[in-house]
């Protein structure tokens, strides 16, 4: 790998002396090392400094991109992040000189808000799609339909729409279960749910959940919020909807060592 793009998160690197260490490395190793500005044609890696929630982002930034990330952990779980900060110059010898150990393929999600009388709106998540209370303490109203057929109507403090990724996620604190993270389906977890139907559900890479706000009857109605990864948002108003499918594009996560998914999940919940 010869050509490398670097989005930082500037919060966690204030002075930049971790992405200036990074680059000064690898330009000392004659490679090339882009720190602003559009992604360059040709990149080979992009390295993202941060946590999980600035591996999210890159990933959508990507825009469909083929172009592995590699995440360097600057922050405290960084479960998507390949290097701890006191690993990167290391790791990133190990790159250079032996290559990566792997690429991952996740899959991600797309998102289709729809509103009557205007244009629907699209976007992408790698880790979840959460429909959530826009303010207070309201319990929000939903019909669930999954491939056109009605599913359930649930009354909950939001519903999550998760890939494998983002299984140890938001879907875990809130009980959903842990996904081996390249595999492909999608899970339906409600959060603080009133009723029977109270547990995730999976369903198959090939289904459309439909997720509509509903009125309660005889009682004012309120919005919803739509997150995407925790990023972007949209505002649901009774009666809108947002159907969630598999997405064509995936997100590549560059692996440097032959560390599988059970031991990772181990070195990482039981450091919380």
């Amino acid at each position: 790998m010869n050509r490398f793009y670097v989005i930082t998160n500037r919060q966690k690197d204030p002075e930049l002396q971790v992405t200036e260490k990074i680059r000064r490395f690898l330009e000392s190793r004659g490679r090339t090392c882009v720190l602003e500005g559009p992604i360059p044609e040709g990149t080979d890696c992009v390295l993202v400094l941060g946590g999980d929630g600035t591996i999210l982002q890159a990933a959508r930034k990507l825009g469909g991109r083929d172009v592995p990330l590699l995440g360097v952990n600057l922050g405290t779980m960084g479960y998507l992040a390949e290097l701890d900060v006191h690993q990167a110059v290391s790791g990133l010898t190990e790159l250079l000189e032996r290559g990566p150990a792997g690429v991952e393929e996740r899959m991600m999600l797309k998102g289709t808000v729809w509103r009557r009388g205007e244009e629907p709106c699209e976007d992408m998540a790698l880790n979840d799609v959460l429909v959530g209370r826009e303010s207070g303490f309201k319990i929000i109203r939903f019909k669930v339909y999954v491939d056109g057929e009605f599913l359930s109507s649930y009354a909950a403090d939001g519903m999550i729409v998760a890939t494998p990724t983002g299984s140890t996620a938001y879907n875990l604190s809130v009980g959903g279960p842990i996904v081996e993270p390249t595999a492909s389906l999608l899970l339906l977890t409600p959060v603080a749910p009133h009723g029977m139907l109270n547990k995730s559900i999976v369903f198959s890479d090939k289904s459309r959940i439909k997720l509509e706000l509903a009125a309660p009857a005889g009682r004012p109605a309120g919005n919803a919020l739509v997150g995407f990864d925790s990023d972007s948002q949209y505002v649901l108003r009774p009666g809108d909807y947002i159907e969630i499918e598999k997405a064509e594009r995936t997100t590549k996560i560059l692996k440097l060592s032959k560390i599988g998914f059970l031991e990772t999940l181990r070195r990482k919940m039981s450091a919380e």
